[in-house]
């Protein structure tokens, strides 16, 4: 399966929300001109592959206005800053939304991470 597209960049320390949210993400500035959404796909560093959940744009529930891709790589921890990431989106699962309340949104992040579950559960051979 081919990627809908790719996109690398070096991890840069942001305000640290998406791991207050359950949801610590590797920060990339990407191009303005990228599309915007909620991603599953791979996060490849320092040679190897490992499924991620990505999101693309600006976070909408939080005001900020600055375009950006969040990378939360499933099942990882260990500390990728200064690092570099190299991105291959592979299915997009929903449109950059906002929310009326941040415990709406870590529910629909719960969702996504379930639906980004499913989706490496079912094309194991991929990576």
């Amino acid at each position: 399966m081919t990627s809908l597209f790719s996109f690398s960049g070096t991890v840069f320390r942001h305000l640290g929300r998406g791991k207050e949210l359950g949801y610590p993400t590797a920060n990339i500035q990407i191009d303005q001109d990228t599309p915007e959404g909620i991603y599953v796909g791979y996060a490849r560093i320092s040679g190897r592959s490992y499924p991620a959940l990505i999101f693309v744009g600006r976070p909408l529930t939080f005001g900020e206005t600055d375009k950006k891709a969040e990378v939360y790589i499933l099942d990882f921890d260990q500390d990728i800053y200064e690092m570099n990431v190299d991105v291959s989106v592979m299915k997009k699962l929903r449109e950059n939304l906002k929310f009326d309340s941040q415990e709406a949104l870590i529910s629909q992040m719960q969702q996504d991470e379930r639906d980004a579950r499913e989706y490496f559960n079912t094309n194991k051979d991929l990576t």
